[in-house]
Parts: C-alpha cells; structure tokens; sequence
C-alpha cells in the first residue's frame, strides 16, 4: 500500500511515509514533548507566578480554554484536507496561495526556530545538571553538537522509533511532576490547601497579562498533529482526537502543577520565594516535600524533556520540508524517504547541518547559549507559530463558505471567528511584553519581532514570482491528492463547488 503525495509531485523512488503507523496516543505524544511540560513548569511556571501571583494557574486554563476553542474549527478543517502540509494547506485553502506560501515559510522558521534554538538550552540545561549533580562545569557546545547527532538519528528512524522514545521520556517528565504534586497534597502544603488561585480578585490582576503571554508560548508545538496524518489511523477521527487530548492535558497539568507549587510555598510567601530564587523554585519544593534525591532526578529529566522536545520539532520540520519538498518550492531532493524507514531522511540531514551551523555560530561569537542561542532563536519561532494559528483560525470560515459540507456553523464560523479574536489579542500580550522572554534591548526586540512580518512578506514575493515564472507550480501549490483508496467519507463531502 503507498501513500499519496501531498501536492503535485511524488517522492523519488518508491519509498513513502509509512501510512497508518500511529494512533492517537503517539500523536499526542509527539505534540506534548514539543511543549517540553517539566522544563516549562520549572523554568517559566516561577515567572508567571512572580508577575501574576497566585492567580497564575487560571492563566494557562484560559489559554487552554483559548486553544480548545480554535481547534473547533482547525480539526473540523482537518477531516476535509488530505495535504500533507499543515498549516499552510490550511491557509491556502481559505485565504489563498500567496498567503498559504508566505505561511509556508512561516511554519519553515517557526518551528527551526524552536527546534535550533533548544540546542542552545540543551547545552546550558545539561552544564547546570551536571553542575549541580557533581560540582563539575563542563562546556555546552559539545554537549549541543552531541544532540545535534541524536536527535538527527532520532529522525532518521521510523516514526514509530520515535513515538515510543517520545512515549518513554513523557511519561518520566510527567511522573517526577505528578511526584511532586502528590507530596505537597499529602502534607497539606505550607499553609493548608486553598482555592484562593482561582478567586477572580486574584485573577483579575496587572501581571495576569503577563502570565497569559507566558502561557500562550507553553504550549507551542499542540498544532502539529495534523503533520502526521499521512501516517495517521483512521485520521478524521485520530487527529482531532489527538489535538483534543493534547490541548485538554497541557491547560489542565500546566494548571494543577502550578497550583501545588504555590500550594508547597503557601498563598503569602510563594510570590516572593519565585522572586528570590526563580530557577530553583520547583527544585526546592521537590527537596521540601519528597526529597533531595528527587531534585536530583528532576534535574537530570529536564534534560531528557528538552531531547524529547528537540525530537519532536524535529520530526514536524521534517515533514514540512517533504510537503514543500513535494510542492515544488524545496529542492526535488528533499522528496527522498528512506527506504527502511520510511522517513524524510534528506529533508533531516539538511536540518541537522543547518542546525549545526548556526549553533557553530553562536558559539564562534561567544554568545551565551541560554540568553542568545535559545532566546533569540526561539522568540520568532514562538511568535511565528502564533501567527500560524491566527491565520488558521481566518482560515476555517473562508474555507468553509466554498465548499459542499455537513459540518455545523458552531464548527465552522462561531469558534474559528472567537478562536481569531482571542488568538489576535494573545498575539498582542506575547509582541508587548516580548522583554519577558527576551530581557533584551528594544532594539533587539524589535529585529525578533521583524522576522515574522518580514519572513511573510518574503513569502508573498516568492509566490508572485512562482505565478508568473512557475505557474504550474503555483497552480497545484496545497492541492488535494488524488483519492485516497482508505481515505474518509468526510473528504468525499469537501470538493470545491
């Protein structure tokens, strides 16, 4: 059985994209190690507590609220679009080519934005393990290079290979958090158990602007679920429930997890403790309530979370670069899959190098790898992919006005049309208070931010350039495979009127 392409073209050689490989918990795990859940409560989570207070937990379940909200109409899109290209499918499909290639581009430096910028983190992240395990200060840029390499095996393997790497190293950065959780509720905290955090007087604060704009960043990463439908089961029905799954548990966990650690320091003193001591928070409640040797491993897992991030962007920029591969805008070569494993083996190797050359760069400029690799690199990535989801979200209602279909209005104009005006307004939290990611000059701040419009503008000028000098290219850019022998009754609905 193969695979059809996602555009015009066809992969060389006979070798696809392994098709019904993976189920809904394989997706789901893939698209919650790309939001790295114990790095991001231990890193950040103190930060929006810091700036919010104790109503931070509501931040993230608003931004659940928010998320859950958009993927309404991105997965009822999802069962009528068969391309393999994501977002940018999506796009096209609703606003049209020029907009779909300028997301396409987008999605390009959002997500190796996201993924390059963690070999930065992976190096500092692992220098302060090993420091704070055994005294030792070691070098971060072969400790980034050495992921470089496993990471790009790891995308080099099959896609279930992958899965069930992603599978083990979730569970194990979700274990030592629940542990962490379980021993505050079983003493009762410093102070005794409170719902105070979720008071509106203590919600409904300055800083929740903050807090929201720091939630919104968690979760980057959910969207990549409809990447893996060619090597989906049953995908109508696995990617939205995978997108579901993954919205649902990141909102509520980010949520309790953030309300037991205030819980640990108790309503009066937790503020001031994440303002003394911002990194080391989680780690001193995890030595308060169940021990130094589970801050320990908790340094060590933080590792693996940060590789288990790194693979999963890995993995969806490998994809994207087979749609766009396959559409024509990437070089032919990129098409390639490998033969055994049947993944975008050419399309990994070009990312693993490119990776390597930035990183080299930073290094050779003596930046730091936290506040210049990981920070410069991954706040256009974040704010990229943000973007993306707005433009999605535009996306549904056109798309839906031009074709034959079954689904509801609530589906198709009602939760697109909320999702894009709380998607616009989280835009406008993240770009105001972009100091909190970056703690860089305005100057700088502002170059980061100008990637984005700057990047989609370039795509606009590559698609007029394709309509007048590659129209053939341009005409199928997005386009509907052929039909699929399994594909779903759902598709057979959305032909264009």
């Amino acid at each position: 059985m193969s695979v059809t392409t996602s555009g015009p073209s066809t992969a060389e050689g006979n070798a696809t994209l392994r098709p019904g490989t993976l189920g809904t918990a394989d997706i789901s795990f893939f698209v919650v190690s790309a939001a790295a859940p114990l790095t991001v409560m231990a890193a950040v989570a103190p930060l929006a507590i810091l700036f919010g207070g104790i109503g931070a937990p509501v931040g993230y379940l608003l931004t659940g609220i928010t998320l859950a909200v958009f993927s309404v109409g991105f997965t009822a899109m999802s069962r009528h679009i068969r391309n393999g290209g994501s977002f940018y499918a999506y796009v096209t499909r609703g606003l049209g080519r020029s907009a779909g290639i300028g997301a396409a581009l987008l999605a390009l430096v959002g997500y190796n934005g996201m993924e390059i910028g963690a070999y930065g983190f992976l190096g500092s992240g692992t220098q302060d393990t090993v420091h704070a395990l055994f005294g030792i200060d070691i070098p971060w840029l072969p400790v980034s290079l050495a992921g470089l390499l496993l990471i790009g095996y790891g995308g080099y393997r099959s896609i279930d290979f992958g899965a069930k790497v992603l599978g083990v190293l979730l569970a194990a950065e979700t274990a030592v958090l629940v542990l962490l959780a379980a021993g505050v509720l079983f003493q009762g905290g410093a102070e005794g158990l409170s719902l105070h955090s979720f008071a509106p007087g203590n919600v409904l604060v300055p800083g929740t602007a903050a807090v929201l704009a720091l939630a919104f960043a968690a979760f980057t990463g959910f969207e990549s679920t409809v990447l893996y439908r060619r090597e989906a089961r049953d995908p109508a029905r696995t990617i939205p429930r995978a997108t579901y799954i993954a919205v649902g548990f990141l909102g509520l966990f980010y949520a309790f997890i953030v309300w037991t650690v205030i819980q640990a320091f108790g309503d009066q003193r937790v503020v001031a403790a994440a303002g003394a001591d911002p990194t080391g928070l989680f780690f001193t409640a995890m030595t308060t309530y169940v021990g130094a040797w589970a801050a320990d491993l908790m340094h060590i897992l933080i590792v693996t979370s940060i590789l288990a991030s790194l693979l999963s962007f890995h993995n969806a920029i490998n994809r994207y670069g087979l749609a766009l591969a396959e559409e024509g805008i990437l070089p032919r070569v990129f098409t390639r899959v490998h033969p055994r494993h049947h993944s975008p083996y050419v399309v990994g190797i070009a990312q693993t190098i490119l990776g390597a050359v930035v990183v080299l760069a930073f290094a050779a400029a003596g930046a730091d790898p936290y506040t210049h690799l990981l920070i410069w690199a991954n706040t256009p990535g974040m704010i990229g992919l943000l973007t993306l989801q707005l433009l999605a979200a535009l996306a549904v209602p056109m798309f839906f006005r031009r074709i034959r279909h079954q689904e509801g209005v609530v589906r198709t104009v009602v939760a697109p049309v909320i999702a894009a005006v709380l998607l616009s307004a989280a835009l406008v939290l993240v770009v105001t208070h972009i100091d909190l990611f970056t703690g860089a000059s305005a100057t700088v701040n502002t170059l980061l931010v100008g990637i984005i419009p700057a990047t989609f503008l370039a795509g606009l000028v590559l698609a007029r350039r394709l309509r007048t000098r590659r129209p053939t290219v341009y005409e199928g850019f997005a386009a509907e495979p052929p039909a699929e022998s399994d594909t779903t009754s759902d598709n057979d609905d959305a032909q264009r009127v």
